[in-house]
C-alpha cells in the first residue's frame, strides 16, 4: 500500500478519475478546483534580470500576440468557468501598449461579483505612472519583484533597471491605497546577507515579503547551480534572529507564510525545489499568444488561440479549456543540481508569465 501511495503521489503519476465539474467550475484530474488564472500579456520587459533572461533576448513578433480584446475574451471565458482570481504578468505587464484598456475592461468582473480579485505582478518601473488608474479599476493588491535594496546591486541584477523609479513606484502605489507584497528571489552570494534587512524594511512600510527559490526556466547566461539558495537554509538562519510562527494565511498562490514576532509582519516562502507546492495547485497560466500551460514546470500546453479565432461563439474555446484542464499534471519536474545543467523547461519565465 505504501508503494502504491508513493506512485500516486509522484508528479508524473496517473490521475484518479476526476469527479464531474459542477456548472461554472473546473476540476482537474486530481480533484483540484482551478480558480486562478495568470495571464502573461507580453513577453517583453524593460529589465533583464540575470536569473530570468539572457541579456540579448529575442522577443515574439508583435503580430503573434493576442490583441487586448482577445485577452479580454479569453479571460472572461475562464471567469465564466469558475476562475475567481486574475493576475496579469509578463515580462513586465505595464509596458504592454494600452494595457490600462484591458485592465479597465476586466474590472467589470469585479463590479459584477464574478471575480474576487484582479491584480498584477510588476517590476515597479511603471507604477508611478499607473498606480492611480490601477486603484480606480479596483486593483487592491499587487506584487512587486525586488531582490535588493542596494542601488548598485539592483543595477547589476536587473542589468537595465532604475532603482529610483521602482522606489517612486512603490511610493505611488501605497499613496493610491494599493497593498504591496514584495517578491524577492533568494540568490546565493548576492542577497542572502541582505534578507533580514529587507524583511525589516518591508514590514516597516506595511508590506509583506515573499522569498522565492530560483527556478530552472529557460537558458540564461549564468549557471543556476551557482545561484540556487534553498529556502530551508534561509529560514533556519532567520530563525536565529527572529521568532517565526507558521500561520494559515493564504493569498491564492503557492507561498507558505510565517508571522515575524519582532516586526509584526508576514514572511512567505515559495519553495518549488525544497518543498513543492503542487498538492494545492489551483492555477493555470496563459501566454500572450494564447497558449495555456497547465503547469509552470511542464512542457505540455494547449493552443487556445485557434479555437478563439475559429468562431465568434465560445463553444469551441470552452471545450478546448475543458480538455486542457483534464490534462493538468500532479506536479512539476523542477530540479537544480550539478548533474542537471539544462533547465527543466526551455521557455523563459517571461514567456509563461511569472
Amino acid at each position: 500500500m505504501a508503494i502504491a501511495r508513493d506512485i500516486i503521489d509522484r508528479p508524473g503519476a496517473a490521475a484518479a478519475p476526476a469527479r464531474p465539474a459542477p456548472l461554472g467550475e473546473m476540476i482537474d484530474p486530481f480533484g483540484r478546483a482551478i480558480t486562478y488564472l495568470r495571464i502573461s500579456v507580453t513577453d517583453r520587459c524593460d529589465f533583464r534580470c540575470v536569473y530570468c533572461m539572457a541579456e540579448d533576448m529575442t522577443f515574439l513578433p508583435k503580430r503573434d500576440l493576442l490583441t487586448l480584446e482577445e485577452l479580454d475574451r479569453l479571460s472572461t471565458a475562464f471567469v465564466e468557468k469558475g476562475v475567481r482570481k486574475l493576475r496579469l504578468t509578463g515580462g513586465e505587464p505595464l509596458v504592454r501598449r494600452n494595457i490600462m484598456h484591458l485592465i479597465r475592461s476586466l474590472s467589470r468582473h469585479l463590479r459584477s461579483g464574478a471575480l474576487d480579485e484582479l491584480t498584477i505582478t510588476t517590476n515597479g518601473s511603471q507604477l508611478e505612472r499607473f498606480a492611480g488608474e490601477l486603484a480606480d479599476c479596483g486593483v487592491k493588491r499587487i506584487n512587486v519583484s525586488l531582490d535588493t535594496l542596494d542601488p548598485d546591486k539592483f543595477k547589476a541584477i536587473t542589468r537595465w533597471g532604475d532603482f529610483g523609479k521602482v522606489m517612486a513606484g512603490i511610493d505611488a502605489a501605497q499613496a493610491a491605497g494599493i497593498k504591496i507584497k514584495l517578491n524577492a528571489v533568494a540568490l546565493k552570494g548576492f542577497n542572502d546577507d541582505e534578507i533580514p534587512s529587507m524583511l525589516e524594511w518591508a514590514h516597516g512600510r506595511g508590506m509583506d515579503l515573499t522569498l522565492i527559490e530560483t527556478m530552472p526556466l529557460g537558458e540564461i547566461d549564468g549557471d543556476r547551480t551557482d545561484q540556487y539558495l534553498p529556502l530551508s537554509a534561509v529560514r533556519a538562519g532567520l530563525a536565529e534572529r527572529f521568532t517565526l510562527t507558521d500561520i494559515p494565511y493564504k493569498t491564492g498562490g503557492p507561498a507558505r507564510y510565517v508571522e515575524v514576532k519582532e516586526t509584526g509582519g508576514r514572511l512567505g516562502f515559495i519553495t518549488p525545489l525544497t518543498h513543492n507546492f503542487c498538492e494545492s495547485c489551483n492555477r493555470v497560466r496563459l501566454t500572450c499568444t494564447g497558449t495555456l500551460y497547465m503547469c509552470l514546470g511542464q512542457e505540455d500546453a494547449a493552443d487556445l488561440r485557434a479555437p478563439l479565432r475559429a468562431s465568434e461563439g465560445n463553444e469551441l474555446l470552452s471545450n478546448a479549456i475543458d480538455e486542457a484542464i483534464g490534462r493538468k499534471p500532479k506536479g512539476h519536474d523542477f530540479i537544480i543540481d550539478r548533474e542537471t545543467r539544462k533547465p527543466a523547461v526551455s521557455r523563459h519565465m517571461s514567456v509563461t508569465g511569472g
